[in-house]
């Protein structure tokens, strides 16, 4: 749906370099196959392109735990537990994951297989169970000392993280991300945002950070919302694929540098990859295995 969407080794890296250089302290990275864009959970497409945006920045590396469509947990998390990055994307809950509304917006495909793919979410669980966390926390938080990026989808997300750290299973300071505007999780509304942070208060008390996710149209108006209540940001073309109303964004990059000027215009001063380290806790580079 979008010609800047990076799929080659080369193009990932090459976009996430420019983001960091733009202002992103942490790269939230997924892989895809480079000859036909699918989703892919090979570490050896990680071991690409992830060195290289290692000897070409000092921003963190987060490799995703999410992967693609119904692929398993061991799949999943393959990356992550060959490579050890300092962090790694974890959703906290199985969720109805919608996208199967895209497919009926458009009629040119650039392969063959994304319309199904689309079209499949209909009858899809994203399964993220209590026994799925748990194994992820053991092989790639107490195996690797990676920490997470906790994706929260909904409400009930919240409590499940709060079941985890009553538990002793994962330790403060967390990073919690409030993901609104999937189809299937919290619908993107400045109350559901407000909803979440007044849980997360409650359930997490101040062993946490913040960070915004919204998607498609959604994203800058709510991570702008999400700074304004003392959080951080997540902008990326996984999220949406514009930078204006009706215009495509040309990189990562571009939605990094547009919502850095809008934090800059509020006082507010993006953080660095150290200071991001020193904030949550993060082992650092030079504990990664790639």
């Amino acid at each position: 749906m979008s010609a800047a969407l990076p799929v080659t080794p080369e193009q990932i890296a090459e976009q996430a370099v420019g983001a960091a250089e733009a202002g992103a302290a942490i790269l939230h990275l997924h892989a895809r196959d480079p000859a036909d864009g699918r989703p892919t959970p090979e570490p050896e497409v990680f071991r690409q392109f992830l060195p290289r945006i290692k000897d070409a920045t000092d921003a963190v590396v987060n490799v995703t735990t999410g992967g693609g469509h119904n692929m398993s947990v061991a799949e999943r998390t393959a990356a992550g537990r060959q490579l050890a990055p300092e962090m790694c994307s974890l959703n906290m809950g199985s969720m109805n994951f919608g996208l199967f509304p895209a497919a009926e917006r458009f009629s040119d495909w650039k392969h063959a297989w994304e319309p199904k793919y689309l079209e499949d979410t209909r009858d899809f669980i994203f399964k993220n169970t209590f026994a799925d966390i748990e194994t992820i926390l053991h092989d790639l938080g107490e195996a690797n000392g990676t920490r997470f990026e906790f994706e929260c989808y909904d409400v009930g997300h919240i409590h499940t993280l709060g079941h985890f750290l009553e538990r002793g299973l994962v330790k403060p300071p967390l990073f919690v991300q409030f993901v609104l505007g999937v189809l299937g999780g919290i619908g993107p509304t400045a109350d559901n945002l407000l909803h979440m942070k007044r849980t997360a208060d409650a359930v997490l008390g101040d062993a946490y950070h913040f960070s915004v996710l919204a998607a498609g149209r959604h994203q800058l108006r709510l991570v702008t919302m999400g700074a304004a209540l003392g959080g951080h940001v997540r902008v990326g073309l996984e999220d949406s694929l514009f930078i204006a109303k009706g215009e495509m964004a040309q990189s990562n990059a571009q939605q990094v540098a547009k919502i850095r000027r809008i934090l800059e215009e509020l006082s507010l001063e993006p953080a660095t990859p150290t200071e991001a380290r020193e904030m949550l806790q993060l082992k650092g580079v030079d504990q990664v295995a790639f």
